[in-house]
């Protein structure tokens, strides 16, 4: 007999769902407007409309696909990557309009502020990453709630306290998502961790739509990268674009030779490689400003996918003998040792163009800051939330029930008819 739904499912999520929807449109009836005669950056609707849908595209599908990988895990993978994303949206939406809100009235909506919202979302999907499989959905609601929250709340104090271009500060979305994503896995920790779940496995067949995922975000990754650079500035974004291109062109390629190298019997890893390749979009996006030529960015993309891919094979494990942090996407190995690689990348080459020692010391210092800040602020708003969510009334799944779709979805089949 199928196992019965989890008690969260009937008794926590419906009713969360509807407070948080009929919230949401109550707050967008009475305080939102469309800004419809806005220009984004000085692009138009016609052009910029692209790189909004090549960015939608990334957030549900790359990241709804590539989380499908595991074999009893399809269905929550993507479904709830869905649900997820659009609630996460809807409250970003609302906290970057908080500004706008209190000089206005009115929080301004354009294709602009959908998209910083989804590349906040994208980093509450990191976080996610980290614990796909171990909860329920309530739990990833309100892990996508307070992340996207200390998120923006991150976004406010670079660019308040720090003066950190807009563009630059939501870059660390990675670095953000991948910590706060292992403190939610140390305090979150489970014993049947240590001997692998039972389920926690994949086939040919999740792979494969699993590695789907991989290519929407390969693919895509230009433009989420070069999406909200100012056009204005002429060759700005044809640069960005083609050095993402061209960093995830090399780490592709680095992956796959060193994930053989890696390898005891010498053969790919489907998931390491599908994890490892987009390394250098990672390391690029975050060191984007620096970057002025195409070797540059190659080499980071090369750097970054050495990094990734061993970090795959070791970091993992290792992390979960030493410090109890088990991780189910591999997050760090495939967004936080790039996005840190991305941030050392851009230091060095900013002090390099500069003129002097004492500019350089100021800029050194400045960058050391920000991710400081970030790295702090990811910390301890993931503890928060861990320990929030280790609370006995959300209801978390038995380890028997871990990744497994029967906990949640319907299965006609497997009914048991009278």
């Amino acid at each position: 007999m199928a196992p019965q739904y989890a008690p969260s499912l009937r008794s926590r999520l419906a009713p969360l769902l509807l407070f948080l929807q009929i919230g949401f449109i109550v707050i967008y009836a009475f305080y939102t407007e469309i800004d419809s005669n806005v220009k984004a950056d000085g692009t138009t609707f016609s052009s910029f409309y692209s790189d909004f849908q090549d960015v939608n595209v990334m957030v549900i599908l790359g990241f709804g696909f590539i989380c499908t990988f595991l074999v009893r895990y399809g269905f929550s993978g993507s479904g709830f990557n869905l649900l997820v994303a659009v609630i996460a949206t809807q409250w970003a939406l609302i906290l970057n309009g908080t500004e706008s809100w209190y000089y206005r009235g009115k929080i301004q909506i354009n294709l602009r502020s959908l998209v910083v919202a989804e590349m906040c979302t994208a980093s509450a999907l990191i976080s996610i990453g980290t614990m796909v499989g171990k909860t329920n959905p309530v739990h990833l609601i309100v892990i996508a709630l307070l992340e996207v929250s200390g998120f923006v709340l991150n976004e406010w104090l670079l660019q308040t306290l720090l003066k950190a271009r807009p563009v630059n500060s939501i870059m660390l979305l990675h670095i953000f998502g991948a910590f706060f994503g292992l403190m939610l896995t140390w305090i979150l920790y489970r014993d049947e961790s240590m001997q692998r779940f039972e389920k926690e496995k994949y086939d040919r067949k999740t792979g494969l739509f699993s590695m789907l995922g991989t290519v929407f975000l390969w693919m895509f990754w230009p433009s989420f990268n070069s999406v909200l650079l100012d056009n204005r500035i002429p060759g700005r974004k044809l640069g960005a674009v083609c050095s993402t291109y061209l960093a995830l062109a090399v780490s592709a390629v680095t992956a796959a030779a060193v994930s053989v190298l890696s390898s005891p019997k010498g053969k790919h890893n489907l998931i390491q490689m599908q994890s490892c390749i987009l390394a250098g979009g990672v390391a690029v996006g975050v060191s984007m400003s620096g970057i002025h030529q195409p070797w540059e960015a190659m080499t980071i993309g090369f750097a970054a996918a050495v990094v990734s891919t061993i970090g795959f094979r070791y970091l993992k494990i290792h992390m979960l003998l030493a410090f109890q942090c088990h991780e189910t996407c591999a997050v760090m190995s495939t967004h936080g040792l790039p996005g840190l690689l991305g941030w050392l990348a851009q230091l060095v080459l900013e002090i390099k163009d500069c003129d002097d020692h004492t500019t350089a010391i100021r800029f050194a210092v400045f960058h050391i800051c920000t991710v400081l800040i970030t790295i702090t602020l990811s910390l301890s708003t993931g503890i928060i939330t861990g320990l929030l969510l280790k609370w006995n009334f959300w209801r978390p799944p038995q380890d028997k029930k871990c990744f497994d779709d029967q906990a949640f979805w319907e299965f006609p089949h497997l009914a048991v008819r009278k």
